[in-house]
């Protein structure tokens, strides 16, 4: 066992990740009498791979230059076998959508039209209370939506005949949106596919948008909010400042006296 971790060449929060995985393997192994007792007890995860690291949405700013790249695109992309002929605007959308609402890759990659969108409500999962959970679109988007279903068919975003999930999310991961990002660069800090998801979050949060109900929209707790995004923010921050300047500005100082 410790050949087999120090083998690992993750960086230390992914090894982090990928021990504690193990951990709760070992543990079941040993609850299932597999194993006499636990043979990852003593291993600790890397040292600083505790540290909270901010996530980094997209700014304004490289989300409009990421909307430029999909422009320079166009529909000039050639035709392959069993793959659709697709373009910037194909590129833009999706982004649109994991923008708007905060999917993860692979539900927008496989997103299903019929399944998903009703009116403006875009359906996210089932809540804890056994219900499920929308988020909402603007209609410009559904109407962009509901054209790309007429041409494509209820998975809007699908590539060619395959709908394996892991297959679609290698081909927008890979070829599409890699090739939007080096178009959209130089970049300060590597783009990839769930910056989009903090940037959901973002746009919330700068929106003044109360943090249990974006905790609630992401599948996430409102602690796990607070650590790894309130803090980031600026915008949020202002807003914060400008509230405590209004709530004191009409209280005047108080008197300065000497105490004996």
């Amino acid at each position: 066992m410790d050949r087999f971790y120090a083998s690992w060449k993750d960086g230390i929060r992914a090894k982090a990740k990928k021990l504690e995985r193990l951990k709760a393997f070992i543990k079941f192994c040993v609850k299932r009498e597999w194993l006499p007792k636990d043979i990852t007890e003593d291993l600790e995860a890397p040292e600083g791979s505790s540290v909270t690291v901010p996530k980094s949405p997209y700014t304004d700013e490289e989300l409009n230059r990421l909307y430029a790249a999909c422009d320079k695109i166009g529909s000039q992309l050639k035709r392959g076998p069993s793959y659709r002929t697709w373009g910037g605007g194909d590129v833009k959308d999706f982004i649109y959508l994991s923008i708007y609402t905060g999917l993860r890759i692979s539900d927008v990659a496989t997103f299903d039209i019929t399944k998903r969108l009703n009116g403006n409500d875009v359906f996210l999962r089932m809540h804890k209370t056994k219900r499920p959970l929308f988020t909402w679109i603007p209609g410009w988007l559904v109407k962009r939506f509901r054209a790309r279903q007429k041409i494509h068919g209820s998975l809007i975003f699908a590539a060619g005949v395959t709908q394996n999930a892991k297959q679609l999310c290698d081909i927008w991961r890979n070829k599409r949106l890699r090739k939007v990002f080096a178009l959209a660069g130089p970049w300060e800090a590597p783009p990839h596919p769930h910056k989009f998801r903090h940037t959901f979050v973002r746009i919330l949060l700068e929106k003044g948008v109360p943090v249990p109900d974006v905790a609630e929209l992401i599948g996430g707790s409102e602690q796990i909010l607070r650590k790894h995004y309130a803090a980031w923010i600026p915008g949020r921050q202002n807003r914060l400042s400008r509230i405590l300047q209004e709530a004191f500005s009409d209280h005047s100082r108080g008197k300065v006296v000497s105490i004996r």
